[in-house]
């Protein structure tokens, strides 16, 4: 607009000089709306709203995954029904609101000499394109992130984005490793305000240990691939986080207006799941009554804590009376734990890098050491939730999980034992348990063909999706990928067009059943 403007003034002419114009423009600059940024004010904004990405496609994931259902049957996520809509905000705050702001912030550290800032940049853009892939497929890269110069890029293989996101961690590792004398502006600012990486103030050995889980999450994916290595897994692991004081994750410490962007998801002012229940997969395995399992009656004492006592679940598809599963007048999804207004939204956890490494080490034949991380997650995830408290409603509190309890619970028949009782079915059950909510669960019931004899308490929902439903084959009846977001169905549709061409789908519905790059042989 300053460029426009001087140049009108230019052509005006005798009646308008070159020190009235700059005078003009002067008045016209808003000191409130800057046009350039120093990079510790990007850095909260790209890591808050890649959290946020995952927040808004965990509101379809949990209903897939069957941590939650409707309490009234509809033809949507739990029915497998999906649309557009569902994955409109995993696209767009991917690449308008978080990895679109990165280039700008690496740009600004890069002229100011700040390499820790271009470092959280890559690690960030690793996390952000993982998950983008993980939910969608195909997604752009090497044509996206050029503004006005392209508004319509191709979109990438996945296979070229797992490679993609390797080289990211990489280098944003190598970038962290280097002395915070060479950085002209610290990674963590206090003064006179909070500013700069709000997830890990300032550790850089975090950001490492997040980058290095990242990279053992994805090639944890490849099970089905020749590529798959187990060890080169378990070295990763053995880089990254050391406890739950690593944890990636975003606490909500302050409701302030808007509400609804700065509170939980998953909470009562967001208000996304007042129609929904536990399913009735969640509750048996915390209630024991796990079907088909030789430890039925062992009580997890989470249950209190991520449900109630009382909860009974439903499963998808099916009506519910009106009254069921209300606590304290609320749905009692609202009595969870994690359903605080001022809790977690967790990334990625040191609970889940256990329970990766004990599938790792337990692929690799190493079963003393998948035993131990097995049993380390289990303890991770108790210890974590099990601290008491209010959830905020003075008619909620959760108790607290001793250390006896936690004891007695890893001791009991619900836990392997030893190397012998010790099977990859133990070890999904419980990190299933541990992952609750979280979008990742997705991947783990997909790479594994949501095998039953896995994941014994699953239901395929009543009146299902016909498309789906009427697949032959058990594993390909379940969501494979989100469709397209809507806003790119509706402004790069030859992009679209050639994703439903390269996996032959005829139909959204016949799109969703396509299994990803990493979930085929």
């Amino acid at each position: 607009m300053k460029k426009y403007l001087l140049l009108l003034g230019l052509a005006l002419g005798g009646g308008l000089g070159l020190t009235s114009c700059e005078s003009f423009l002067d008045v016209n600059t808003d000191p409130n709306n800057p046009i350039t940024s120093t990079p510790n004010f990007l850095l909260p904004s790209i890591i808050s709203q890649g959290f946020q990405t995952q927040m808004f496609t965990s509101l379809t994931t949990t209903y897939i995954t069957q941590y939650t259902v409707r309490k009234t049957p509809a033809s949507s996520t739990d029915q497998f029904t999906l649309s557009n809509a569902n994955s409109t905000n995993t696209f767009n705050y991917t690449y308008f609101y978080s990895a679109g702001t990165i280039p700008t912030m690496t740009a600004a550290a890069e002229q100011e000499g700040s390499p820790y800032y271009i470092g959280a940049g890559k690690i960030m853009l690793a996390m952000d394109l993982a998950h983008a892939t993980d939910m969608l497929g195909d997604i752009p890269y090497t044509e996206a992130f050029k503004g006005a110069q392209n508004y319509t890029p191709q979109y990438d293989p996945q296979e070229q984005i797992y490679q993609t996101i390797l080289t990211l961690c990489d280098e944003g590792i190598a970038l962290m490793q280097k002395p915070a004398a060479e950085n002209f502006r610290p990674l963590y600012v206090t003064s006179p305000s909070v500013s700069g990486d709000i997830l890990f103030r300032g550790d850089t050995q975090k950001w490492i240990r997040f980058a290095n889980g990242l990279k053992a999450r994805q090639l944890n994916h490849l099970v089905k691939k020749s590529s798959y290595n187990p060890q080169q897994i378990l070295d990763l692991v053995g880089k990254s986080m050391t406890s739950s004081a690593d944890d990636a994750q975003i606490q909500f410490i302050q409701a302030v207006a808007p509400l609804t962007a700065t509170t939980n998801i998953f909470g009562t002012t967001r208000n996304n799941y007042a129609t929904a229940t536990f399913s009735t997969n969640i509750i048996k395995y915390l209630n024991g009554n796990v079907g088909g399992a030789a430890y039925p009656g062992v009580i997890d004492p989470r249950l209190p804590i991520m449900a109630t006592a009382t909860s009974t679940g439903n499963d998808p598809g099916v009506a519910q009376a009106a009254t069921a599963n209300i606590v304290n007048g609320f749905t009692d999804f609202y009595s969870s734990w994690y359903a605080r207004d001022l809790g977690y939204f967790e990334v990625m956890t040191f609970h889940e890098l256990k329970f990766i490494e004990a599938e790792a080490a337990f692929r690799a034949g190493d079963k003393g050491r998948a035993l131990n991380a097995y049993r380390a997650g289990i303890r991770a995830h108790m210890q974590k939730i099990g601290v008491g408290g209010s959830n905020g409603n003075p008619a909620v509190t959760f108790p607290l999980i001793t250390q006896a309890q936690i004891d007695a619970y890893l001791a009991s028949a619900a836990v392997a034992q030893n190397e012998a009782q010790l099977d990859l079915k133990r070890i999904m059950e419980q990190k299933y348990i541990a992952m609750f909510l979280n979008p990742e669960s997705w991947s783990d019931l997909r790479r594994l063909d949501f095998d039953p004899t896995i994941y014994v308490n699953l239901r395929y929902p009543n009146n299902a999706n016909a498309t789906l439903a009427g697949k032959a084959d058990y594993k390909d009846r379940w969501p494979r990928r989100m469709l397209p977001g809507a806003t790119e169905v509706l402004y790069n549709p030859q992009a679209v067009a050639k994703l439903f061409s390269d996996v032959q789908a005829t139909s959204n519905d016949d799109y969703v059943s396509k299994p990803l790059w990493w979930d085929r042989p």
